[in-house]
């Protein structure tokens, strides 16, 4: 596969064969900025060392999943408004995926894993299930990677989860390319929004929250301090957090956290 669609909109692309890692390939090309420019993309169908939040770890099958890695220039954009870069990466995957998967709801498990429902969405008939997740890392200053992994023709034998789908388990061939090209060009309007007019004003922060299936829903969610917090989502704070309602009423701003949906509180 040549990849045209992605060559077009990625300012460089280097297709891998295989690779322990696409993540740490490309930040090991971060400090080079004239040869790594804003919006470089690695990927490859063969990660063999994948890293997902909290340092899990991501294989899959050659050829089952999609490992796609990007290099992010954000000097222009304002450290207050950073902290909706990889929000705003999970809300332009989750188009990307949208676009090939009509019929099906597609949104965000807050803070940006890309979750697909059952045709005919809202009748209940299966929770969504997760189609790709998303990582963005902090390299100096001003450089961001955002990864992602993909499961495009994973067989249900080989999903690492039963809360987990595929391309293929949805009964669809992806074009990666499309797929990948699909997006970066959203990635990128909205890194555009952020540096020159914010979240709020930029229309990132109502992006993110139209496709957040999160919102509205009874979660618990598991703290980096080992605690759990219980409630309901109830909205985006103005730097991405999520906002919580607690059981006993109390609002809590949550900053990271494994969030899991409830049926009830």
């Amino acid at each position: 596969m040549d990849f045209a669609h992605t060559r077009a909109a990625a300012s460089r692309l280097d297709v891998l064969d295989a690779t322990g890692s696409t993540n740490a390939d490309l930040r090991a090309h971060a400090a080079d900025a004239a040869g790594w420019p804003h919006l470089s993309v690695l990927l490859t169908q063969d990660q063999r060392a994948g890293r997902g939040r909290l340092d899990r770890s991501w294989v899959a099958p050659a050829g089952s999943a999609l490992a796609v890695s990007v290099l992010l220039r954000i000097p222009a954009i304002p450290a207050a408004e950073r902290g909706w870069i990889p929000l705003a990466a999970g809300a332009a995957m989750t188009d990307a995926v949208a676009a090939q998967l009509p019929g099906r709801t597609v949104g965000v498990k807050w803070p940006n894993d890309v979750l697909v429902g059952a045709a005919g969405s809202g009748d209940g008939t299966r929770p969504p299930r997760k189609i790709c997740g998303v990582l963005a890392e902090a390299v100096g200053t001003d450089t961001v990677i955002v990864g992602t992994g993909v499961n495009t023709a994973m067989t249900p034998e080989q999903l690492p989860v039963d809360t987990a789908t595929s391309f293929a388990v949805e009964g669809t061939e992806c074009d990666v390319d499309l797929l990948v090209a699909g997006y970066l060009a959203r990635l990128d309007r909205h890194l555009t929004a952020l540096a020159e007019h914010g979240a709020d004003a930029g229309g990132v922060r109502a992006a993110v929250a139209a496709r957040c299936l999160t919102l509205g829903q009874a979660v618990r969610v598991e703290l980096p301090d080992g605690s759990t917090l219980r409630g309901v989502a109830t909205g985006l704070a103005g730097d991405g957090c999520l906002e919580v309602r607690a059981e006993d009423g109390t609002g809590h701003r949550v900053a990271a956290g494994d969030i899991v949906h409830l049926r009830t509180v």
